[in-house]
């Protein structure tokens, strides 16, 4: 099935909507002690259990208007499921900050199986979006690769040895804009290897 076009600001509002909702639950609610079944959960592992129904229901939203998800989408909605779950059911905040990891290792180590295949995965997966060579998405899945990698390291230093808010600052806002300057710092692998001037042609 075809992907359905919606409004991009819609489509941004169903994407990052419930990361800043979580974001806003967790400032107003990270210093409040919640007793529930006569056990005690802190602020953060109840605002993960609203953020798990919440980012589930705005994927669903976005599947019902365009008829598609991403594979990364449906990656992240399992992760977030798994890991939040965890977090809730064993009380413990940790399984939840683990889950950036473990999504950029997995997606590092896709694109990597690719690589060693003699295949982008990448290509096959934004294809439409950016119009490149092969070997322009050779190049960019790689630096992609490496970069997912780092971004996971970088995870597990943040919330093992900072503190929770700023590990949630972190996530919130420093991950996106990591991938916003990635993909800045890409012009000119894109204006050496884009075939959209060849294509006008």
């Amino acid at each position: 099935m075809a992907e359905k076009k919606i409004d991009g600001k819609l489509k941004t509002a169903l994407e990052l909507g419930p990361i800043l909702a979580f974001f806003v639950a967790y400032l107003w609610l990270k210093d409040r002690v919640f007793i529930i079944g006569g056990t005690e959960y802190a602020g953060f592992v109840v605002v993960t259990a609203g953020f798990i129904p919440i980012f589930l229901l705005s994927m669903a939203v976005l599947w019902k208007l365009t008829g598609h998800l991403s594979k990364m989408q449906v990656v992240t909605a399992v992760l977030i499921v798994v890991f939040g779950g965890l977090s809730v059911w064993f009380n413990e905040p940790k399984f939840f900050k683990m889950k950036p990891t473990i999504i950029y290792l997995l997606f590092g180590a896709a694109l990597g199986l690719g690589l060693m295949r003699g295949q982008s995965y990448l290509q096959s997966v934004m294809e439409g979006l950016m119009p490149l060579t092969d070997e322009g998405w050779m190049i960019l899945t790689r630096r992609l690769m490496i970069f997912f990698l780092a971004l996971a390291v970088l995870n597990e230093v943040i919330w093992r040895t900072q503190t929770e808010e700023t590990w949630v600052y972190f996530k919130t806002f420093g991950l996106t804009a990591a991938m916003f300057i990635f993909f800045m710092t890409q012009g000119r692998l894109f204006s050496e290897h884009g075939t959209g001037e060849d294509e006008a042609e």
